[in-house]
C-alpha cells in the first residue's frame, strides 16, 4: 500500500531537505540528512498506514506542507534516521461550507491560492494572507501560528480556527466546531503553534468572511520615524482597526516606496463586506496629522464597492507592489556576494524606543564585524493596542574566503541576543523549528517546557514527530 504515494527520487529528497531556506544550502550544495522517503498520503487511510509504519519502526516523521519555513522547521535534524517527510499537498479540498455560521471544513494540505479559488464561487474568502501565501498550507499556518498581511485584529491563524482533527501516533485527536468555550484549557491552542512535533493535522473547521467589497486607504508621511510609529500607536489605540497598517522607517520608505530618505511612510488601509470605509479613513488620517502627518488628496483612495476608487494610492502602491515581487530568499542573496536577512519579533509601546535603538545597534555592530559595514532598515508589519510587531531587514557585503552560512549565522545570532535581552520575543510569526530554538528555550517558563514534553510523551511516546522543534525528544 505504501509503495503508491512513498517517493525516494534524489529530487524529492533534496526538495524536501529544507523549507524556504533551501537556496540558502543548495547554493552550495549542503544536504546533511535529506529524507529517506518523502510520502504523499492521498487520503486519511493512507495517512494512518504510513504513521503506523513509522511508529512501528521507529522512523522520524516529519510533517511538510508547502515548506515554506525560514527557521529549518522542516529540516531533518542531522543525528537522526531513518527520516521520512510526509507531505499533505495531496488533501487539498474544501469539504464543506456552512454559509449560515460562516466555516468551513479544510483539508491540511491546500495551498492559500487554490482554497480562496474554492471560496470564492460561494462568495466566502478565509481572508488570511501570509507573504508565503502561494507556496504555504493551512496544515502549517495552523502549525507554525502564521501571522497574515492584515496589521490589526484577525490576523493571526489562531482566530481563524474553529476545530482541527490530527493523527498522533496514539491515534485521532479532534475538538469539537464551536464559536467558543469556557471549558477548561482550549485543546486547539496545543495544536496552533505545535510545529508538528505532536501531529500531524489533517485538516479544520475555519471561520471564513463575506468578501470585502468597499476599500480605502492613505499613506501619510513624518518627518521622522519616531512620529510615524507614534502615530501608528495612537490609531491601533483608538481601535479603528484598519487591514493594512504599515510604518516603515525611512530608509524602507526610499527604497521600497519611493521616497527621499528624508521622512517615514505611514500606510493605512481599511476593508469591508459591508459598508463604505470612509468615516474610518478620514478619523485614521486626522489622527495621523495630529501628529505630523504629511498627506493630501492624492495619497487618500476610496472604493464605495463599485470598484473604483475616488483617488491615487500614492506611496503606498509603490511600497505594494515592491513587496509583492521583490526577495527570492537569501540564497540569492548569496549569489550576488551579499549577506542579507530579516527577523521579526514584538515588544510593548513603553519599551519600543530603547528596544529599537538597542536591536539596530547590536545588527549594524555585527554587520561591521562580520561584513566591514551593513545597513538595517524596519518596518511594523503589524500593530496592537498594546505594542508594535518590528520587522528588521539587514544588508552587507560577503567576505571572500569566509563561510557564508556562517556569516549569516553570526549577524542573526547577534540580533537574537539583542531581542532577547531587551524583552522582545524571538519570533512574532515566523516560528521556533530548529533555528530559534536556543532563544525559545530562553523565553518560555520552565514548567510550561515540562508540561509540554509531558503532552509530548502521552501522543509521541517514541519521540518520532519532528524531533528537536520547539523541544527535545
Amino acid at each position: 500500500m505504501l509503495t503508491g504515494f512513498c517517493r525516494q527520487d534524489t529530487w524529492e529528497r533534496a526538495y524536501h531537505s529544507y523549507g524556504y531556506d533551501r537556496t540558502d544550502h543548495a547554493v552550495f550544495g549542503r544536504y546533511p540528512n535529506p529524507p529517506d522517503v518523502v510520502a504523499h498520503p492521498r487520503s486519511e487511510a493512507e495517512l494512518e498506514a504510513v504513521l503506523e509504519w513509522c511508529a512501528d519502526k521507529g522512523h522520524c516523521v516529519i510533517p511538510y506542507g508547502g515548506g515554506s519555513s525560514v527557521v529549518e522547521g522542516v529540516t531533518p535534524p542531522e543525528d537522526r534516521g531513518p527520516i521520512v517527510t510526509v507531505a499533505l499537498d495531496q488533501l487539498d479540498q474544501v469539504l464543506e461550507i456552512d454559509g449560515v455560521s460562516r466555516a468551513a471544513r479544510i483539508q491540511a494540505g491546500v495551498f492559500g491560492p487554490h482554497l480562496e479559488d474554492q471560496l470564492r464561487p460561494a462568495g466566502f474568502t478565509l481572508r488570511h494572507f501570509p507573504q508565503s501565501f502561494s507556496g504555504s498550507t493551512l496544515g502549517g499556518w495552523i502549525a507554525t501560528r502564521s501571522g497574515g498581511h492584515y496589521g490589526t485584529n484577525q490576523t493571526h491563524i489562531d482566530d481563524f480556527v474553529e476545530s482541527v482533527r490530527m493523527l498522533t501516533p496514539r491515534g485521532w485527536w479532534e475538538t469539537r466546531c464551536l464559536p467558543a468555550s469556557g471549558a477548561g484549557p482550549d485543546p486547539n491552542r496545543w495544536v496552533i503553534g505545535s510545529e508538528g512535533a505532536l501531529s500531524v493535522i489533517s485538516e479544520a473547521w475555519m471561520r471564513i468572511q463575506a468578501r470585502p467589497r468597499f476599500r480605502a486607504g492613505a499613506s501619510v508621511q513624518f518627518t521622522s520615524w519616531e512620529a510615524g510609529y507614534e502615530a501608528s500607536r495612537q490609531i491601533a489605540q483608538a481601535k479603528l482597526w484598519p487591514a493594512n497598517f504599515r510604518s516603515l522607517d525611512p530608509e524602507l520608505a526610499a527604497g521600497s516606496a519611493g521616497l527621499t530618505g528624508a521622512h517615514s511612510l505611514l500606510i493605512i488601509g481599511f476593508e469591508s463586506s459591508e459598508m463604505s470605509q470612509r468615516w474610518n479613513i478620514d478619523q485614521a488620517v486626522a489622527i495621523a496629522r495630529a501628529s505630523g502627518g504629511i498627506v493630501d488628496d492624492s495619497g487618500i483612495s476610496v472604493d464605495d464597492g463599485d470598484g473604483k476608487a475616488s483617488s491615487g494610492a500614492g506611496a503606498s502602491g509603490a511600497w505594494r507592489q515592491a513587496f509583492i515581487s521583490g526577495g527570492t530568499g537569501i540564497g540569492a542573496a548569496a549569489g550576488l556576494g551579499l549577506v542579507a536577512g530579516t527577523f521579526e519579533t514584538a515588544i510593548t509601546w513603553d519599551r519600543w524606543p530603547s528596544f529599537d535603538a538597542a536591536v539596530r545597534t547590536a545588527t549594524v555592530d555585527a554587520l561591521r564585524e562580520v561584513c566591514g559595514s551593513g545597513s538595517v532598515n524596519c518596518r511594523f508589519s503589524h500593530v496592537y493596542t498594546d505594542g508594535p510587531a518590528p520587522y528588521y531587514t539587514y544588508l552587507g557585503a560577503f567576505r571572500n574566503g569566509a563561510d557564508h552560512l556562517e556569516q549569516q549565522r553570526a549577524v542573526k545570532q547577534a540580533a537574537s541576543e539583542a531581542i532577547m535581552k531587551a524583552g522582545g520575543t524571538i519570533t512574532h510569526h515566523h516560528a521556533v523549528g530548529r533555528l530559534h530554538r536556543p532563544w525559545y528555550d530562553h523565553e518560555r517558563p520552565e514548567l510550561f517546557a515540562g508540561a509540554l514534553r509531558a503532552a509530548k510523551r502521552s501522543v509521541d511516546p517514541d519521540g518520532i514527530l519532528n524531533p528537536g522543534v520547539l523541544i527535545d525528544p
